[in-house]
């Protein structure tokens, strides 16, 4: 019964151990990364692929869904940034259905990075703001990682 009594022990310390010690790993060595919203929030723009701080290649598809607002006639524009700031690939995401609504609309980016870009970068989606007005501007923008 006293090996049972300790064997029961053991195991609860060890099963004690383990939480503790996966709660401090993904605390300490894994930071979550985040979107950040610009004037916007997840109510106007929701970006599906890839996640903040995913592993893309050089090709990949922006897909998600934008309230229609967000949207000038039919596209927004879509660009990833390398470490500095520099501009690696800028184009617009399309609509896949109608945009004149206030509902959400789902949309897709095909992104070309060039080859000899492997690294950090930053995905970046801004509403279409035709009036120019910088206090229209909204965007949503993360970290990813090209690195195939």
């Amino acid at each position: 019964m006293k090996k049972y009594i300790i064997a029961i022990l053991v195991l609860i310390v060890i099963a004690v151990g383990l939480q503790y010690g996966a709660k401090h790993w993904k605390t300490t060595n894994a930071p979550e990364s985040k979107a950040t919203y610009t004037n916007a929030s997840a109510d106007l723009i929701v970006v599906d692929l890839p996640f903040p701080g995913a592993v893309v290649g050089k090709d990949f598809s922006v897909i998600g869904k934008a309230r229609g607002t967000w949207y000038f006639e039919a596209s927004f524009p879509v660009k990833v940034l390398d470490k500095d700031g520099n501009v690696l690939a800028q184009m617009p995401a399309q609509a896949e259905g109608g945009w004149m609504t206030e509902n959400f609309v789902p949309f897709k980016a095909d992104i070309k990075i060039p080859e000899t870009y492997i690294g950090p970068a930053t995905l970046i989606l801004k509403n279409d703001n035709p009036s120019g007005d910088p206090t229209r501007d909204k965007s949503i923008s993360f970290p990813i990682n090209i690195e195939y």
